[in-house]
């Protein structure tokens, strides 16, 4: 279409399940539990209908699988920024925002807490 330009993507995962060893308390620790994931990825894009133009969902999957398969997280925060980070070692991302929820860190009192982060290439 003339006259149009599409300067970036927002390429998304939402809703991925990731069991891991997060937590502070003394009941947490050695203990895998679920968390919930979003994430968003600002990218430039085109209309290009191949593949190696675009971000592989896949690689936001893998890299919240590997933070937790690396050990224990104190913090909810430290996953965020760590998963967040690793989406920004791909040169197309240029921000990236992490939600995480930890659906039994108030329960039965709440359905989840978390965080919300937003990264952005400097």
């Amino acid at each position: 279409m003339s006259g149009v330009r599409l300067c970036a993507s927002k390429v998304f995962v939402t809703g991925l399940k990731v069991q891991a060893e997060i937590g502070i308390h003394r009941h947490e620790i050695g203990r895998v539990q679920p968390l919930i994931v979003d994430v968003e990825l600002d990218v430039p894009t085109d209309d290009s209908d191949r593949l190696a133009h675009t971000l592989n969902y896949e690689a936001v999957l893998q890299a919240a699988q590997d933070i937790a398969a690396e050990g224990h997280v104190d913090l909810v925060e430290t996953f965020a920024h760590r998963l967040g980070r690793r989406c920004l070692a791909d040169a197309r991302v240029t921000r990236v925002r992490v939600r995480i929820e930890k659906p039994l860190a108030l329960a039965p009192h709440a359905v989840g807490a978390g965080v919300d982060i937003t990264l952005e290439r400097a």
